[in-house]
């Protein structure tokens, strides 16, 4: 009995727990490079309305720390079960909205799950493949590439013209719009939409339609570069 609880108590402590250096430079290196391919394949072939490249910036930052955390519990129970009780008072909050950030964040997890756990060749081999069939799917879209552009509709006759009337004429022109910001007061309404176009000819039409609307009415288009 006395051999059993010895046994188990040795299986516990994490003194004797070393932790190859060498595969863990190499691991680092690996997991850098590809974060790095994977930022630039969010910010290219995502087809998310928000700051892909805000975004993307913490896929390095997540896959590194995910590999460090697995390299430094899977040698011990006792801190595999404090990672757990830590966790669980922790509570995490974030702004992702769309399935498409969540899908790139789970991948980011799961590459630094797989070096953290030194699968290099399993992991790198389906990382490879999520981002050839990305790319494929990419270039075969090409040619109906879209861009985003910030709309802005100005009017100083707030009577003349309504919000409703506005976002009507804006989903006629565009496939995916959304309202940034509406003032009105008694001398103007201005609304700020973002919208994703695949035709620059859309946009004088877009305008068209506007000013049928009121002819007090301004309407600007702004390119957002980090968008």
């Amino acid at each position: 009995m006395q051999d059993k609880w010895a046994l188990f108590q040795k299986f516990l402590i994490t003194e004797n727990a070393k932790i190859d250096l060498t595969d863990f430079i190499i691991n680092s290196i690996i997991i850098v490079i590809l974060a790095l391919i994977l930022e630039l394949t969010y910010t290219r072939c995502a087809k998310s309305l928000s700051n892909r490249k805000l975004f993307a910036n913490n896929f390095l930052l997540i896959g590194f720390t995910t590999m460090l955390i697995i390299v430094i519990v899977k040698s011990s129970l006792a801190l595999s079960l404090g990672l757990v009780g830590a966790l669980s008072i922790v509570r995490f909050r974030s702004a992702v909205k769309e399935p498409e950030e969540l899908a790139y964040l789970f991948l980011t997890i799961s590459i630094g799950l797989g070096l953290g756990a030194n699968q290099r060749i399993i992991t790198v081999l389906a990382y490879c493949i999520i981002l050839l069939i990305i790319w494929i799917r990419y270039f075969i879209t090409i040619k109906s590439q879209s861009q985003n552009l910030f709309i802005t509709v100005y009017s100083p006759e707030p009577l003349s013209l309504k919000l409703d009337d506005i976002i009507a004429v804006i989903k006629q022109f565009f496939k995916a719009v959304e309202l940034k910001r509406y003032d009105e007061d008694k001398g103007f309404i201005e609304t700020a939409f973002l919208v994703e176009i695949t035709k620059i000819s859309t946009l004088q039409a877009c305008k068209s339609e506007l000013q049928k609307l009121s002819n007090s009415v301004k309407v600007s288009f702004v390119d957002n570069k980090n968008y």
